[in-house]
């Protein structure tokens, strides 16, 4: 049984206008508050404690780390959120994924749908599911593991995860994907939402925010310490 225990590391601030308030998530942390007391903790509230009255614009999954942003004021929030759902924002992630790729690049294109008697998970559907796009680009390689830029042309839930798995590269610490070995290979999801580009909600400027992350890479196969599923 899954208990949620999220880190005490703090929800770090990028930036702050009157608009909108840019935020470094870690892993670990829900976005918005979940069902039951015990997941009232989150990014949303921590934020809150500092930035009173800000609003959720999207999410990042619980084990994924890095940028997200949120509106200062109801105007905000419309703008930010049609951004959203118009696919006019860019986003940037950086995961290790299990096993080296020999390819430069690519591209993932595969329909995604929710799995309903396995929840939350999703899976691999080319009659029902929802078109997903994921294009990608190899970093790096270190034992057995690669380091990849994956850039998604849509917003579906699980989506770089689902799409790493399908193609034989799961995430490596991924608890709900993949295989023992791969879990087992990281303390935590080795995903990190690195880069976030909109227009601003009350300029039309466009505006980049960029998180390093501090994702740790692959532990050696001789070392492997299973993480079973929640």
């Amino acid at each position: 049984m899954f208990t949620y225990r999220p880190p005490s590391d703090p929800v770090q601030i990028l930036y702050q206008d009157a608009d909108l308030v840019v935020i470094d998530k870690p892993s670990g942390l829900l976005s918005a508050p979940g069902r039951g007391e015990d997941k009232q903790d989150c990014a949303l509230s921590r934020c809150r404690l500092t930035v009173p009255g800000a609003l959720l614009v999207h999410r990042l999954d619980m084990d994924t780390s890095g940028i997200m942003v949120l509106a200062l004021n109801p105007t905000s929030h419309r703008h930010l959120s049609q951004q959203f759902e118009q696919r006019r924002i860019g986003k940037t992630y950086l995961a290790w994924v299990e096993g080296s790729i020999a390819e430069d690049s690519g591209k993932i294109d595969l329909p995604l749908l929710a799995d309903w008697p396995n929840r939350p998970k999703q899976k691999i559907d080319r009659e029902n599911g929802k078109p997903s796009l994921t294009r990608w680009q190899v970093l790096e390689h270190r034992a057995g593991a690669t380091l990849l830029k994956l850039t998604p042309e849509s917003g579906r839930t699980h989506q770089l995860r689902v799409h790493c798995e399908a193609i034989g590269h799961p995430v490596l610490g991924d608890r709900l994907y993949g295989s023992l070995k791969s879990r087992g290979r990281a303390r935590r999801l080795q995903l990190h939402a690195q880069l976030l580009t909109f227009d601003h909600p009350r300029t039309a400027e466009p505006s980049e925010f960029l998180s390093p992350g501090d994702l740790t890479g692959p532990a050696s196969h001789d070392t492997l310490s299973p993480i079973s599923a929640p």
